[in-house]
Parts: C-alpha cells; structure tokens; sequence
C-alpha cells in the first residue's frame, strides 16, 4: 500500500518574498532555513528537516502541492504501482530538482488535489530547547491540512481504503450523509480534514504550537506590530478534536491555523467520534460562530502539470447555512 507516516510539508506561491517573510519569520516566529530569490523555506522548533513550508514566489497566490511523508523509498514504489493501476495523473520529481528533499511523487488524488509524497529530507538542527530563540506564536512543527472537496464521502473512501488513513470524528447530515471528516496516519486527530464545499481548494494548514498561551501570546504580537487584521477566526475551542485553535490568513489570504491539545488516536479500538451537522458545539466549542470568510474563501491549487489553476468542480450538495459548517 505504501506506509505513509505523517504531514509533513506545503508549498505555497506568494508574491512577495519580503512581506512573507517578516509574516512568518518576524511575527509568527517560524524558523527561516534558508532563502534564495524565489524561495523561503521554513521549519518550527521541533522538526528536524530542513524545512516544513516553502514559499515560492509567483504572479498569483497558489497551492502548489501538499506532502506526506512514507517510512521509505520503496514505499514510493509502492505507491506509484497503486496509482498507475487507479489511472492517476502522476509526476516524478527526481532529487536534486526540488531543495533538500529527494525523489518525490506528486498525484492528482480523486477529488483533484495535488499531493506529494517523499520519504527524504536533509536533516537541520533541532532547535526545541533553545528557548532563547523563541518568538511570536513559537511555532513547533507542521500538522495538519483541511480540504474543501464537493463529494467528501469519495475522499473519505479513498484515503481509507486505498491509503490506509483511520478516522477519528466526523459530521453527518440529518439524513446520514458525510459531510466532513477527520482523517490521521499518525496518532492524533488528522493529517487531513476533507469538508464538503466548492472545491478541490485547501483551506488551511495547522501547526502546532506548545500551548493555548502560544496562541494568546501570537494574538499580542500580531496586533502590536499592525498585523491585527490577519486574525480571522479565534482564538477558541474546537468541539471537532477539542483543540484550541487561532486562524490567520497571510499577506496573500493563504490560510493559517495555529493549533494545540487535540488527543491521542493510537488505541486500534478507538472509535471514531460522531457530531451531528447542527450541533453548535461542533463548530466551536464555546458557541462563536467563524466569519463568512471562513466558510467561502480558500486557496486554489496548480494543477499538476502546467501553470493554471485547477478548476473548481461543481458543488455535488445542496448549500447549507454557513452555521452548519466547521
């Protein structure tokens, strides 16, 4: 099947280097590995490879690939041979083309979004207890993606058919239809959310920081340097994964969550859990509900080969009221 081990890297396009930079570096405290003209790459304290996000710089925002790491090379074989008998579009990008990472395998999955998979990353220092450098949100490591996709039940089968992810929550609709899930390789809540909506679009990424005092302290720094109206929903509670969360879009509307104190999911008896589509504690725990933005505005990807954007499917369900969406 391919032994896929965790999220572990976006990339992104923005279009400007020096206003993502002082967002991600000076505000939000990521670690800048390394830059080049076209080119951030940036990691949290905790993760040990070079890099963990790379911003690329292009004529409009994009999504370029999101990846996972597999235990190794012969997983991406494994993989390969799975989607060529599926029929799917796929991409070799050998090492040495991409920096710091080795053979890697991108694929259009069913629903249309671009993901990657590679089991090779130059190493970096770890920096998790050099506390003197921690700064702004004082980011540890990346954790998950959320996916907005017209048909959530032909993901959820995929990913857990054929890639081998578990479920941890979900949300059915008053007559038992799929309308969002939760999905994970490694033991916590996801890897990958898919929630029903006009897509294939991401609509964000998490990362996952130390505390909820992270995030209040995020919160500070952001509004004391001008950067208040990048908050877009939080900071709060989620019901779905129980975990304290912060949204912030970045300059070029990507969308960011700062995320902590989810919950183990290793337990092979563990029993995924169950929301109803309008129980209000759902969305967020404490009853707020998100901005419209939240709901309607997400990021495109590239499409797989070639420089336009992937087009959007016709929404396959009827529209709910925002207030039913997480």
């Amino acid at each position: 099947m391919g032994d896929i081990i965790r999220t572990a890297r976006a990339i992104l396009g923005v279009t400007d280097l020096e206003r993502s930079r002082r967002f991600y570096e000076d505000v939000l405290g990521f670690v800048l590995t390394e830059r080049d003209d076209d080119h951030l790459y940036f990691r949290g304290y905790e993760e040990h490879v070079h890099h963990s996000l790379v911003l690329k710089k292009t004529e409009v925002p994009y999504v370029e690939a999101i990846g996972f790491k597999v235990r190794s090379e012969a997983d991406l074989d494994a993989l390969t041979e799975r989607f060529q008998r599926e029929g799917r579009k796929i991409r070799w990008l050998e090492k040495g083309t991409q920096r710091a990472v080795g053979r890697a395998l991108r694929v259009e999955d069913p629903s249309g979004v671009v993901v990657e998979y590679f089991a090779e990353m130059e190493k970096a220092e770890r920096l998790l207890q050099r506390y003197e450098l921690y700064r702004g949100a004082r980011m540890q490591r990346i954790d998950h993606f959320n996916c907005l996709v017209p048909d959530v039940q032909k993901a959820y089968d995929y990913y857990i058919g054929s890639l081998g992810f578990a479920c941890s929550e979900y949300t059915v609709t008053k007559d038992d239809r799929l309308w969002a899930a939760w999905l994970h390789r490694k033991p916590n809540v996801h890897d990958i959310a898919f929630m029903n909506g006009e897509g294939p679009r991401l609509h964000h990424i998490g990362f996952w920081v130390t505390d909820p005092m992270s995030i209040i302290h995020a919160c500070d720094v952001l509004a004391s340097v001008g950067y208040a109206g990048s908050i877009e929903r939080g900071p709060g509670r989620h019901g779905l994964s129980n975990a304290f969360f912060l949204y912030l879009r970045d300059p070029d509307g990507h969308r960011i969550e700062l995320y902590t104190g989810d919950y183990l999911t290793s337990d092979p008896d563990f029993e995924p859990v169950r929301w109803d589509v309008d129980d209000p504690r759902r969305q967020t725990f404490w009853g707020h509900a998100a901005p419209d933005s939240w709901f309607n505005e997400a990021s495109r990807f590239k499409v797989l080969d070639g420089d336009g954007l992937v087009p959007l499917h016709p929404p396959t369900l009827e529209k709910l009221k925002p207030t039913f969406v997480l």
